[in-house]
């Protein structure tokens, strides 16, 4: 018995370095209580050996096609895991290998091959590494490249271009006259002779507002995402952020925090559906009815972050959209379906947001973040679509 669970204990203990190399936060106590759980169920029944470590690794929605995977991998030759010898990840099926994620890949790469390679550099041809990595899809990084692309997503300036207001300014070479300042004026000067004094139209930064989808076809950007809007929150006072996926969450007050990591794992104590289904009709008429005053002023810019792919077929969402457009001064539709260079509007979902949008661009990858920011702030922004353009 001794030696079963020794065995046992070492297979699981294998279990948890794939794990933590695919980037799942599996430490020493983690290990410790997966053990303990296997050992309550016993290995013999292979669903709640899976449960039981399952409840144990997994601490949200997000990681759980990753941990089936590698189960289904490691325990593979193991219906009765503390009799089957340790298995040989090189031996996976062939078939399975386009199956795994580049995650899970990076997990299985074997740890002395990591620290000894020594990759070839030309130093003539460095700039196309950062280039391919700029151009990569979020869904196809390894952990340790989706951990450098939180990191620059954070560090990618959102810097909106300042609107101008109805409000007035001192300015000497203003295009209007300062009646009032100008009476003050002579009036200080005993009535003699003064210059006019002018004044030209008060500029400021309009409001952020991020409506952004977390249902489980969106699960990955989003969270490369948050970084991006963690940054702008956590830097400006007119920022918002909502999250939504068959409800709506407000995501603001946790995105201020100065650690991006703990405002993270506060919004995972927070939010209930994230990876589950989409109703982006519900969700923006909750929006609208309840937030659009408090959040929204007629310069406000709007991001709304999804794929358009609505459980509820499009019910109501044209009437909302319609609606959330009417409220702001730019509605930008951040799609990663956009990626695609046959992307069609096909679905109900987005025929009913393409014709109320100002700007289609997709949101895939770090340099249509940095397009993003650059038509922000009033530079060229590259690679966005015409709504209705996009629609044709």
């Amino acid at each position: 018995m001794t030696e079963t669970r020794g065995h046992l204990a070492d297979q699981i203990a294998r279990f948890a370095r794939l794990l933590r190399g695919a980037g799942l936060p599996v430490g020493t106590a983690t290990v410790i209580d997966a053990l303990a759980a296997a050992t309550a169920v016993g290995p013999r029944r292979r669903e709640d050996f899976y449960w039981a470590l399952h409840s144990v690794c997994v601490t949200r929605r997000d990681q759980h096609d990753l941990f089936d995977q590698a189960f289904r991998l490691f325990w593979r030759f193991a219906p009765a895991a503390a009799e089957a010898g340790p298995p040989d990840l090189a031996t996976a099926p062939p078939d399975a290998a386009d199956e795994i994620s580049p995650r899970l890949a990076d997990g299985l790469a074997p740890r002395s091959e990591l620290r000894t390679a020594a990759p070839e550099r030309d130093a003539a041809m460095t700039y196309s590494a950062r280039e391919a990595f700029q151009r990569m899809d979020f869904e196809k990084m390894t952990a340790d490249e989706l951990a450098a692309a939180k990191k620059a997503a954070a560090e990618i300036a959102l810097d909106l271009a300042a609107v101008p207001t109805r409000r007035f300014r001192p300015d000497p070479r203003g295009g209007r006259i300062d009646m009032r300042r100008t009476l003050r004026a002579m009036v200080r000067a005993g009535g003699g002779a003064i210059p006019l004094q002018r004044r030209a139209a008060a500029t400021r930064r309009p409001a952020l507002v991020a409506l952004c989808d977390i249902s489980g076809s969106m699960s990955r950007y989003a969270r490369i995402l948050l970084h991006f809007l963690h940054a702008a929150a956590r830097d400006g006072d007119r920022v918002h952020v909502f999250l939504f996926g068959t409800r709506l969450t407000d995501a603001t007050r946790q995105l201020r925090n100065r650690d991006v990591d703990r405002a993270l794992d506060d919004l995972a104590d927070t939010v209930r559906d994230w990876g589950g289904g989409t109703r982006i009709g519900h969700c923006l008429r909750d929006f609208n009815r309840r937030w659009s005053r408090r959040v929204l002023g007629g310069d406000a810019v709007v991001l709304l972050i999804s794929d358009g792919l609505d459980r509820d077929a499009g019910a109501g969402l044209d009437a909302e959209v319609a609606r959330l457009r009417r409220s702001c001064r730019r509605l930008i539709w951040l799609n990663p379906l956009l990626r695609y260079a046959g992307f069609e509007a096909k679905s109900l979902g987005i025929r009913a947001i393409l014709p109320h949008v100002d700007d289609f661009r997709p949101a895939h990858n770090l340099d249509s973040l940095e397009a993003l920011a650059r038509a922000l702030s009033g530079r060229t922004g590259g690679t966005g679509r015409d709504g209705e353009r996009a629609a044709a």
